[in-house]
């Protein structure tokens, strides 16, 4: 599995599962047009271009190249970098007939042609071994779900981290995966029980 540094930023759910079965990064979702009007997702966006760096893989028709260029103009500061599937006339095998262009989205492309899109793009794609990741449990131990508290303490410390206030706690636990190791992020809720 390639190991991305970035965030990246695709249109729908069949191109985040398409791209979660080829690298471990974090995959952020526009459902479509559906960012012109999300704010605090586009804020999330604007987060990872100033701290990791954003890659924005949208589909080669009109709509994913207006879908790019709206990202480009909202995300005024940090690491942009753009990775372009290449026009593959087809239909996606869960759909009934093709695209209004006939081509092929993310989801449809080949994985070793979207490997070679991220390799084209320069993005550092090299196999490395995989960190053990913050869990679920670890975000309950640090009281931070499942308990009647949670949520105001979920938001102390996502405003600690500058990170947008109404994150779910699984959105959390990804951005977390991508900022900390495991060990950084128990070190530093152990720190605040103390404080507590």
């Amino acid at each position: 599995m390639l190991q991305i540094r970035q965030a990246i930023i695709v249109e729908g759910k069949y191109d985040k599962i398409k791209l979660a079965s080829l690298v471990k990064a974090v995959i952020i979702q526009t459902n479509g047009f559906g960012i012109y009007k999300n704010q605090e997702l586009l804020e999330l966006i604007r987060y990872y271009a100033k701290t990791t760096g954003i890659l924005i893989l949208t589909d080669s028709d009109r709509a994913g190249f207006q879908i790019r260029n709206y990202i480009r103009g909202a995300v005024p500061e940090g690491e942009i970098k753009n990775i372009y599937i290449p026009d593959i006339f087809g239909k996606e095998k869960r759909k009934a007939k093709p695209s209004a262009e006939g081509k092929l989205g993310v989801e449809g492309i080949n994985a070793d042609i979207l490997r070679e899109a991220f390799r084209k793009a320069g993005v550092l794609t090299e196999e490395k071994p995989l960190l053990e990741p913050i869990t679920k449990t670890d975000l309950y131990l640090a009281g931070f779900s499942g308990m009647p508290d949670s949520a105001r303490k979920r938001r102390a410390f996502q405003k600690e981290l500058n990170l947008p206030a109404n994150l779910s706690a699984t959105a959390l636990l990804e951005v977390l995966n991508c900022m900390m190791t495991r060990e950084e992020f128990l070190n530093r809720t152990a720190v605040q029980k103390e404080e507590s």
